[in-house]
This record gives structure tokens, sequence and C-alpha cells, in this order.
């Protein structure tokens, strides 16, 4: 396999970043892609990383940190290309970043229609946690 280069999103990666998501079945009615990406970009903390082989791109992460927690959305891996350590060297890298900013713990989260990604967490040191989320729309993507 050609070696992976990890680095950070750029505009220009967005029609390749969402089409990555539609593969990996991330994007869901109610989330607006296009508007996930331009909300982060608006952050501007280079918390959004993208793997790549021959330019193209294979994986994508988008990680924030609030000062409190650190966060990880859209950790994705075309399917051809996992189960071979992409999915991990670029949560190793999130964690890196976060953990230089002095984050203390990151939460994930994982819809009930992807659980089959936590084996995968699990092998990366990622426990279940005994808790209930609670969501509340503040701006409606439709």
């Amino acid at each position: 396999m050609n070696k992976t280069k990890f680095r950070k999103f750029r505009k220009s990666d967005s029609e390749a970043v969402i089409d990555l998501w539609k593969k990996c079945k991330l994007i869901v009615p109610w989330n607006d892609p296009i508007k996930d990406i331009n909300r982060k970009l608006s952050i501007k903390d280079n918390l959004f990383m993208i793997g790549e082989i021959n330019k193209d791109i294979i994986a994508s992460a988008m990680a924030g940190y609030d000062g409190h927690r650190g966060y990880i959305y859209y950790l994705a891996v075309l399917p051809e290309y996992q189960k071979k350590g992409l999915g991990s060297s670029l949560l190793s890298i999130i964690e890196k970043k976060l953990l230089h900013l002095g984050c203390p713990k990151i939460n994930l989260f994982v819809r009930n229609t992807n659980i089959r990604v936590k084996t995968f967490y699990k092998i990366n040191n990622y426990e279940f946690q005994d808790s209930q989320i609670y969501g509340k729309r503040l701006i409606k993507d439709d």
C-alpha cells in the first residue's frame, strides 16, 4: 500500500470529503455536510484532518475542544482502506493535537445505526460511558 499522508483539511477538499462521508454512511438528512464543514472552518482551530494516498482523500476526522472536553466527529476511512491502521493513525494525530491544547478527556458520539465501529474504538482504548445524550437543534439545516 502507498504511504498515507495526513494533513489539515483545505476548503478545496470539501467535495471529496463529503463523498467519503457518503461512502462511509455518515451523512444524515438533518445535517447538511457543507454547512458542517463551513461551520468548522469558521473556528480556525486546525482540528479538521484528512488522510490521503496519491492525493486521493481516503480518511477524515473533525475534532473540537471547548476548554473542558475534546470531541471527534466524522472519523471516516473508505471501506476498502479500513482495518489497516489508518483510522487509528488519524485518531492518534487528533489525540495528540488535543493533548497539546491541554484537553484532559475526549468524548465522541457514535450513532446507534453505526454501532459496528465500537470494536474499533475499544481497540483504541475508548470506553463506553454510561451517559445519555440530549440534543436541541437551534438552526435547521434543511
